[in-house]
Formats: C-alpha cells, structure tokens, sequence
C-alpha cells in the first residue's frame, strides 16, 4: 500500500507537469508569447520523463509523446469476453439501505457518458471497446488514445483491462456550443454529444472536444505481482487505479446507517458538478462477496444504480416571449427567474401554443413549477398561481402587421398571416443553413439578418455567390477575411447534397426530415419525379396523409418556389445515398421515445432504422409494429398507448440484440 501511495504522489506531479508544460507550449507556438524561460521549460521537461521513467506510467497530452490521428471508414464490432450488463435500479433511498445490509459500501457517481473498456498489453493501450449492447460494442482505440487524461502506457506487464465512463464536461459543452449560431444545430445535452465525438470516425474531432475518461471497475491482471498489490475492496482498487494514472468515478465508503446522509452530499454536489451525472451507484465495497452473489438473467448482483427523481424548481414567470417562424406560426416561450436544474441554469420552456397557455393559465409574476422533460428540455409542469392574465398579441413582433388565431384539431396556435413578414424570410434561410438541411456551417442567424437587410440574398441560390459581396463582407463587424474564408468553404462544402436534406431544406410546411426521406425513397432518389410528385400517388405513402401531400404539392406548384427551386438546382449536385445494411426492417413502423444511451441522438436511430427500410413515426398507433424507451416501465402517454394496442415496447439492446 505504501508504495502505491508514492506512485499516487507522482502521478499527481506529473499531471500537474502536463499542464503545465501544455500551457507553456500553447503560449509559445500558438500565442506567440513566452511564459517561462527555455531553461525552466527544459528543467521540468526533464523532471516529467524522470518520474513516466520511474513509474511506467504516460498520461495523455505528455509533451513527450506524439498522438496521431486516423479515420477510419467504419468503427469495427466486438463481443465482450463477458457481457455488460445494466444495473438494477431504485428511486428509494431505504430500498438502497435495505439491500445493502449489514456490508460495507461503495457509493459513487452514475456519469452520464458512454461506456468504454480499456484493455492494456505489455503496458501499452491496444483496444478500447464501447458498451455497445452490453454483448457487443464498437472498437474505437484511435479515438480513446485522444481522451484528455487517460495513460497512454502503464507499469503493468500483463493483460490488463478497466471499465470506465467517457464523458465530456458542461464547460466543454457550453465553449462548443456557443460557437454554433443556429439553434437548430446546437447540441442537445453533453451525453449525446460525447456518443457522438466517442464513436466518431475521424478521431481528429474526438481529440477536438475534450473527452475524459472515468474509471469504475476493473478486471483482475493477469501479473500475479500486480495482482497482489490491488486489494481485495473496490476503494482498494480505486486507489490503485489512481497510483497508475487513472481518474476514477468519485465515490465514497459507506453503511446502511450513512448512506442517507451520504445520499444527500451526492444530491448536493451534483449541482455544483461540471460532469453531467444521472444517479449514483452502489457496490459491495467486498469485491469477492459481490461477485459470490452472481447475477440474474438482465443483473449483476453486486451493483444497483440510484435514480434521482425528478427534479423540479418553483419560480417567478417573468414574461412570455411571441417567437415568429417559417411557416407564421408565432411559438410562446415561457421567460422565468433563473433556476437550477439537473446541474445546468435553465430560465426559458417553450409554451407550444395558445391552447397550452390557456389550459396554464399564465399571467406575468405567477409562480410556477418548471421541470426537465427526460432531464433535457425545460418544461413548465404546473401554475401555482393561475393568474390568467397573459395577453396575446394583436400584432407580430416580427413585422407590427394584425396576428390571427388559427383552430385546427381543437388546438390554438397564434399565426402572422403577413407574406412578406421578415422573420420568414430569416427563419427560412436559417431552417435552409442547418445541419439536417443544407449543413452550411459558420453562418449564424444574426449574419443571415444582416445579409437580408443589406440585400445580398433574395432567393437560396444566393448564397452560392456570396463571391460578389466579398468586400462587403470582410469589412463587416465581427466577419473579416478569415470569417468569409471559412464561410464561403462551408457552402461550397453544401453544394453536394442528399435530395431527403435538400427538400427538407426548402421548408415545406408540414414536410419534416423523416417525411422527406419517405418521399425520396418513394421516387427511387429521382429529383424530377419527386419534384413533381401527384396528390394521390404521395397519399399512397405511409405516414404522408393528405395534409402534408396537400402542402407538398401546393409547394412545388408555386411558381415563385419553382423559380427559385430552379435556380438552386443549377449549384447543386444531388448524390445519392446508398446503403449497403440489410433491409431487415421492410415493413415495420417504429416510434422512439425517451433518452437514448448508445446512439447520439434520435436522428442518428431514425437513419439507421430508415437505411435498414423501416419507417419512424412521431405517435403510436395501430399501424405501429415497435416502440422503442429505454424506461420500459415508464407510464408515459406512449408507453400506456402502446400497451393498450399489445405494441411490443423494446429498449436500444433489444433493438440491437433482436432478430427481425
């Protein structure tokens, strides 16, 4: 033990060296500024390989070492020697005293992250596997070897391999955020961000945005000298992990008799954390009498997961802001007192529509209770005073022109009937730039507006001669040269295009990503018959109904749209996309619902489910063959319909794991 602190002790001063001479090194070849002499530099330089000599162990970012990038065109699959199976889990406090009994515990934090096996030969990472399924995952080694502080080599002989979280910070996420202008582009939460960046195929961007990596468990090493050092308690091990330059998950030691006060410190901290967390987890401290428990058919019996419940926060309602869009629509969103919740600041909840509104009864100064639909998208979930006394406009706040009320399906939704209403032409451009769409990066809202009021773009196929305005450009506040450089390399980029995007892209109303990817499919990627598509054939097309063939048709029937749709057609080259998955899923109808764990995001398991020849619907009905929720047992208005049809309600492993 004592020789395991004296590594911890170094490994301490090493990092402290990493960053040290990382800062020193950006200072210099970046900044073109000096921070410390050639002479301090050198001295602890030498200091770092002196102790990664005595220690065996080279942490990440070591200015010793070089990382190279690769891409790759595909990540690899692989089973895990034994499978990963999920944990039990309870919202109960005493139920987690009551299965813990009389033994010592491990307390420790749930990250919200993706989960990644490290395994080390000779020393050296040779493989890092995601969690996958928890039978299979995907190898993504040149990726992990780009993870801010994970040891690049370790002082162990042998096999060795450690479970951990791959997380990336609030901080981090916010910094990349904030430099994204369309809102439609921006980031949901850093969990779907860190899959994503985890499982990217260019490990250039998994290094550009801060991965970190957590240990939690550990598989036995084969060196028999190093097994004998480790201990028998999962502290003993954290410790361990630790001596050889591994974070490992925050935790602390606990009894039935501390766990609610220790309970409460987690709850405490977790507000105040920059990683995001969903719970905790609790372990038998004694890693040979959790393992003697074994497991049941989904468990291990050694572990059990704590979910917080929902939080939800009283506040002020300050004002409602009347949003215009695309399509006239004017959106309530709801501005409140800031509050904390789920360990971010959130002062704004979109309203939907008039009729929510009312059914809420708002009125400035009302105290309301404000939650995070599946701890993302801020909700108001009561009005504890119910004051009624919200007006609605009488006149857009885009263009001061007379608003109207529109009734459809018993739902109010308050309407900017104006066609020449700005905020249109804005938000057209700015659904026409965004990342489903068209995917021109480095052009913001805010620069859209100035491009409009200034009148380089009048139609979309301006954007593709942006050339003629360069003087303009770069003289404007906050662009410059490099701004446009970048910007007009990211339309250029555009020019090449997938027909399901393009048409998404030209804002039909009612006509989503998924609708198009249905229509264009339909017409065999053919942009003439999709163009001009008929009525009744786009009916025959599930999941298309009169209502949006009624839009689509009307859209490319418009002269105005044709003409511009014309001209956007001659700067573009449409590719098609080809899918070399099995059609497996022909014929099936899936709705998704809830957070996911394994893809980045909805989108990403809407394509995979449409290249396999599925389709993806927004509600359960009876044409629906699956719905997919992690939260089985949840008793959403999804889930209960599902069960009142008999509609089969998978998780991502039993879509993964199914044969259909």
């Amino acid at each position: 033990m004592e020789q395991t602190k004296d590594n911890a002790y170094k490994v301490a001063r090493m990092k402290e060296l990493v960053q040290i001479l990382g800062e020193a090194s950006k200072a210099y070849y970046m900044e073109d500024r000096e921070i410390m002499s050639n002479f301090e530099y050198d001295k602890l330089y030498d200091e770092l390989v002196a102790l990664e000599q005595e220690t065996g162990t080279i942490l990440a970012g070591s200015p010793t070492q070089k990382v190279g990038y690769e891409v790759v065109s595909s990540l690899p699959k692989e089973p895990h020697p034994s499978p990963m199976l999920s944990l039990d889990k309870t919202k109960d406090v005493d139920a987690l005293a009551a299965w813990l009994g009389n033994h010592e515990g491990i307390l420790s934090w749930k990250m919200d992250g993706l989960t990644v096996v490290l395994t080390y030969e000779g020393g050296i990472l040779v493989k890092a596997v995601t969690r996958g399924n928890g039978e299979i995952g995907e190898v993504i080694t040149p990726n992990a070897k780009t993870f801010r502080n994970i040891p690049q080599s370790i002082p162990i002989k042998g096999r060795f391999t450690i479970r951990g979280e791959a997380v990336i910070f609030y901080s981090d996420f916010n910094k990349l955020n904030s430099s994204i202008a369309d809102a439609e582009a921006k980031y949901k939460n850093p969990r779907n961000l860190c899959s994503g960046t985890v499982r990217a195929l260019d490990s250039r961007v998994t290094a550009e945005r801060a991965v970190h990596f957590y240990a939690f468990s550990m598989v036995d090493p084969e060196d028999p000298e190093i097994l004998s050092r480790i201990g028998g308690t999962i502290h003993e091990r954290f410790e361990f992990l630790t001596s050889i330059g591994f974070d490992t998950v925050e935790h602390r030691k606990v009894t039935a008799e501390t766990l609610p006060e220790t309970v409460k410190w987690f709850a405490k901290a977790v507000t105040e954390n920059d990683f995001p967390s969903d719970g905790l987890v609790l372990s038998f401290d004694d890693v040979s009498y959790g393992r003697s428990l074994g497991r049941t058919a989904k468990f291990p019996r050694d572990s059990i997961a704590f979910k917080w419940q929902d939080e939800e926060a009283v506040t002020t309602l300050l004002d409602v802001e009347w949003s215009p869009s695309r399509t006239g629509l004017i959106n309530p969103v709801a501005i409140f007192e800031p509050v904390e919740l789920e360990g971010t600041v959130v002062q704004r909840a979109s309203v939907h529509n008039i009729s929510i509104l009312k059914e809420l009864a708002l009125g400035k100064g009302d105290r309301i209770k404000v939650y995070k639909a599946n701890m993302i998208i801020p909700q108001i979930s009561e009005n504890l005073t119910c004051s009624g006394t919200l007006v609605i406009p009488d006149v857009c706040p885009a263009c001061g022109q007379p608003t109207g009320i529109k009734n459809e399906n018993d739902t109010e939704t308050l309407i900017c009937p104006n066609p020449e209403c700005p905020a249109k032409d804005l938000k057209r451009f700015s659904l026409f730039v965004s990342r489903n769409a068209m995917n021109i990066d480095g052009i913001s809202e805010a620069t859209l507006e100035r491009f409009l009021d200034r009148g380089f773009l009048k139609q979309y196929s301006d954007l593709y001669h942006l050339d003629r305005f360069r003087d303009e450009i770069v003289q404007m506040d906050k662009l410059g040269e490099k701004s446009y450089t970048n910007l007009v390399a990211s339309v250029e980029a555009s020019r090449k295009v997938n027909l399901a995007n393009l048409i998404y892209a030209l804002g039909i109303p009612n006509v989503g990503l998924s609708n198009s990817k249905l229509i264009v499919r339909h017409f065999k990627q053919d942009p003439v018959l999709c163009f001009e598509a008929p009525y009744e054939e786009l009916c025959e097309i599930e999941f298309i109904g009169p209502t949006i063939a009624e839009s689509y048709v009307a859209f490319f029937a418009d002269p105005g749209h044709r003409e511009e749709l014309d001209a956007l057609m001659k700067e573009l080259t449409i590719v098609k996309e080809e899918s070399d998955l099995p059609q497996d899923l022909s014929g099936k109808t899936f709705v998704i619902t809830g957070s996911l764990t394994t893809y980045a995001n909805r989108d990403e398991l809407k394509k995979e489910i449409e290249d396999r020849g599925g389709k993806v619907a927004g509600s359960v009905s009876t044409k629906t063959s699956y719905l997919i929720n992690n939260d089985i047992a949840s008793t959403s208005g999804k889930n209960k319909k599902a069960k009142e049809l008999g509609i089969p309600i998978l998780t991502e492993e039993d879509f993964k794991n199914m044969s259909f």
